[in-house]
């Protein structure tokens, strides 16, 4: 994978995953409970870098223990990034984050997506949280006509476009093993 990364991504990563594992002993946040799950969980989640265009604000809905909001973060020091995440535990593991990695392109929100009041995003990211159809019902009061949605899908992704996707939104899936990254977009 050849990724344009910042000089400092890998070592943001590492006092990442150091942090996750400490804080998941005691509240787990996330299934990945070792090093090599949580390294693919990372590599998941910077593959779209490899497609995506440079943007200006991203929303990742639902981002749990920073997949794949956080580590985008890291990856797009100049995105402002909103964390989207209504537990209490894993927001405040996300602000934690934020606070001791200084950074500044990060808004973490403990709320459901559905209780933020609307604003325009160039890039909305979700992993893991829902099917497409009620992520795009998420997403609507976030997104124009120019905005992205890039979902981070399994192999159900194609029943999931064919059944609930209009006519306007046009679609592309990239796959990588074994996952589907759902772009759709009115412009794509």
């Amino acid at each position: 994978m050849n990724l344009d990364l910042p000089s400092d991504f890998y070592h943001k990563v590492q006092k990442y995953k150091e942090h996750l594992f400490k804080w998941n002993k005691i509240h787990n946040l996330t299934g990945a409970k070792d090093e090599k799950t949580l390294d693919d969980f990372i590599a998941d989640a910077i593959f779209p870098i490899s497609f995506l265009p440079k943007v200006d604000r991203l929303m990742d809905i639902g981002t749990g223990a920073g997949f794949p909001g956080m580590i985008l973060a890291f990856a797009l020091p100049q995105t402002e990034v909103t964390l989207v995440e209504p537990l209490t535990k894993r927001a405040s593991f996300l602000q934690f984050i934020k606070a001791d990695l200084k950074l500044d392109n990060v808004t973490v929100v403990k709320k459901r997506v559905e209780d933020m009041p609307s604003q325009v995003f160039d890039i909305i990211t979700s992993r893991a949280v829902t099917d497409t159809k009620m992520l795009l019902k998420l997403s609507e009061n976030f997104r124009d006509k120019e905005s992205i949605l890039l979902f981070y899908k399994g192999e159900k992704v194609f029943d999931e476009v064919n059944d609930n996707i209009d006519e306007k939104m046009k679609h592309k899936i990239i796959e990588r093993d074994n996952r589907h990254y759902l772009l759709l977009g009115e412009n794509l």
